[in-house]
C-alpha cells in the first residue's frame, strides 16, 4: 500500500512538472524582470517599458522625455511639461466614440462603444525615471473618467401627478458655473488598451 501512494505521489508530480514546462513553451506568461514585478500577457507590452538601453546621459534623457511629450501631444493637451520633474500630466480629454472615428485614442471597440453613449474622459500620466541595469523605464497610466449627471433642479420626475401650486406660475433660474459643474466627472478605471498604444509608439519611436 505504502509503495502504491509513493508510486502515484510521484506520477502526480511528474505530470505537474510536464503541465508547467508545456506552460512555459507554449509563452502563456513570462518572468517578470527585476524593473516590472507584475506579469505581462502575451503580447502585451511591459508597464513601464524599457527604452534608450545603456548608460543613461543627460542628451538620452531628453531624447525620451521629447519623444513622449511628442506621443503624447498626438491625443491630449498637455499642462506645462517639466523635464526636471520626470514626469508629464495632460489635460482630461473626451473619449472619442464611433461618431468621431477619425480621433484617436480608443483602440478598444468597446471602450469606443461605450464612449458613444456616454460621456467619457480620459487623461494619462506618465513617470520617466532611469532603470536598475541602465535606459529608462517609461511608465503610462491612462484613467477614465465618467460624467456624473445630477438630477436638474427642477425636474418634476418621479413627483405627483397633481400639482397644487398654480401652472402658470413663473420662475427664472439663473444657471451659474457652480451648478455647471455639480455634474463633475468621477473615475472608473484604467484604459489599459489606451496605455498600450502609447507604450507601443514610445518603444518603436513612432
Amino acid at each position: 500500500m505504502a509503495a502504491r501512494r509513493l508510486v502515484t505521489h510521484r506520477l502526480r508530480a511528474a505530470a505537474i512538472m510536464v503541465c508547467a514546462a508545456a506552460l512555459g513553451a507554449a509563452g502563456c506568461a513570462t518572468a517578470p524582470p527585476l524593473d516590472n514585478p507584475a506579469l505581462v500577457r502575451r503580447g502585451e507590452i511591459e508597464n513601464p517599458v524599457l527604452v534608450s538601453p545603456g548608460q543613461p546621459t543627460a542628451e538620452s534623457y531628453r531624447e525620451v522625455f521629447d519623444k513622449v511629450v511628442e506621443v503624447l501631444d498626438d491625443y491630449f493637451d498637455l499642462q506645462t511639461p517639466n523635464p526636471y520633474d520626470g514626469r508629464i500630466t495632460t489635460k482630461p480629454r473626451v473619449a472619442p466614440g464611433y461618431e468621431q472615428f477619425w480621433k484617436p485614442g480608443n483602440p478598444d471597440s468597446r471602450q469606443r462603444l461605450l464612449a458613444t453613449f456616454q460621456s467619457v474622459r480620459q487623461v494619462a500620466t506618465v513617470e520617466i525615471r532611469a532603470g536598475e541595469r541602465g535606459g529608462y523605464l517609461v511608465y503610462v497610466v491612462v484613467e477614465k473618467e465618467l460624467e456624473d449627471v445630477g438630477r436638474p433642479a427642477q425636474s418634476t420626475i418621479g413627483g405627483a401627478s397633481f400639482q397644487e401650486r398654480p401652472t402658470v406660475e413663473r420662475q427664472l433660474e439663473v444657471v451659474t458655473p457652480e451648478a455647471v459643474r455639480s455634474g463633475g466627472f468621477f473615475k472608473v478605471g484604467r484604459d489599459y488598451a489606451f496605455e498600450q498604444e502609447i507604450l507601443r509608439r514610445v518603444r518603436q519611436c513612432k
